[in-house]
């Protein structure tokens, strides 16, 4: 095998969504061109490659892990993902004096989505403070000098206007999707949803997340959009997966149903495979920078697309009225534009057939993962 890498990230096999995928998928295919090494918080899922759990998100833990792993398994290469592990990776090679070459990924610029939320949180000094910390600490690795991949679009028009620097290296892979999803047209299953039939199924993926009330908002919009269409002459039932009903204090309309956690992951192909129409609700203070992995896996599903402009931040490629249909932030123009597609199917179809083909020829982790490996190379070579 050639180069070592460890990839120092907050992967947790307890919630496999989330941060959990970009470290997960990619180090599959990272295999295919280094020696691996994966260290997260649990990292138990991981069958492919060597793993150090942590067990811990204290800094301190992060940073003794990295220091370990830089004596024991002595990488050539450090891949450190999202904030807290890229300062222990950063402070771990410093205090080892060590040459590692060491590049760093963005899922977003944390500051800004701290900043964007902190008019509708209810703990606005805390979500303040929290802003401060995360902009001073991604401002230590912007300056740090090292390598940046960034995994959306906008994320270095952001450090430009943030922090008045443009990192000299920095590029943008963005994330991808599975084959499940890609090739769940060949599952031998049967559709999860009968008993709702002959309702239209509008999916919403929205599962408890550490840290971010990103998809609690979008749980309250689509509670507020289900309100609108409850009465409607055309049924139209949607369903929230990763919550379960006891976890919402709000009274409930007749057309809402949660599925709780899916921990299988052939469960989950199944519900979105069977929805009708699958929905980002994302306000623009909810500052959705996970929600690119539900807009791909909802393209890689062929299923139609019904976002807000917050819920396809970072995939600008993907455009309304050529690959899904964009709303404003209204929940009446949401409900209105649901109930167009519930009555008229056809029309759209071609917009889900065309974002999928543009996901199996750009957005495989296959494909992310090969790109990655050049930006990790370079950085060993520069």
């Amino acid at each position: 095998m050639g180069k070592r890498l460890l990839i120092v990230s907050n992967l947790d096999s307890s919630e496999p969504f989330g941060a959990f995928t970009r470290p997960f998928y990619l180090g599959q295919y990272l295999v295919e061109h280094f020696d691996v090494c994966q260290l997260g918080l649990d990292c138990s899922s991981v069958d492919y490659a060597q793993a150090v759990s942590v067990g811990s998100r204290s800094l301190k833990s992060y940073i003794k892990a990295v220091q370990k792993c830089i004596d024991e398994f002595r990488p050539d290469i450090i891949y450190a993902q999202e904030t807290r592990p890229s300062i222990a990776a950063l402070i771990a090679l410093k205090s080892k004096k060590s040459q590692t070459s060491l590049v760093l990924d963005f899922h977003t610029l944390s500051a800004y989505e701290y900043w964007s939320r902190l008019s509708s949180v209810d703990n606005w000094f805390q979500e303040f403070k929290q802003c401060i910390k995360t902009y001073i600490a991604q401002g230590i690795l912007i300056f740090s000098g090292h390598p940046i991949i960034a995994a959306g679009e906008s994320t270095p028009k952001l450090i430009s206007q943030w922090y008045g620097k443009t990192p000299r290296q920095i590029c943008c892979v963005g994330n991808g999707v599975t084959e499940d999803l890609l090739n769940s047209h060949s599952l031998n299953d049967t559709d999860p949803y009968q008993e709702l039939r002959p309702a239209k199924i509008v999916v919403v993926v929205a599962p408890k997340t550490y840290g971010f009330p990103t998809n609690d908002m979008s749980v309250s919009m689509t509670i507020d959009i289900a309100k609108q269409l409850e009465n409607s002459p055309q049924k139209i039932h949607f369903v929230v997966i990763g919550r379960n009903r006891d976890d919402i204090k709000e009274a409930l309309p007749s057309n809402i149903s949660f599925t709780g956690f899916l921990p299988s992951r052939n469960d989950f192909v199944t519900h979105i495979k069977y929805a009708d129409i699958t929905l980002l609700p994302f306000s623009k203070q909810a500052v959705a920078g996970g929600a690119r992995n539900k807009a791909l896996d909802y393209f890689a599903s062929e299923k139609l697309v019904i976002s807000t402009p917050e819920g396809l931040r970072g995939l600008e490629e993907f455009q309304h009225l050529q690959h899904l249909l964009v709303t404003s932030y209204s929940t009446e123009d949401i409900a209105q534009k649901i109930l167009d597609v519930a009555l008229n199917e056809t029309k759209y179809q071609p917009l889900a057939q065309a974002a999928h083909s543009l996901i199996k020829e750009k957005y495989s982790w296959n494909a992310r993962a090969q790109s990655i490996a050049n930006v990790l190379l370079s950085a060993t070579n520069s």
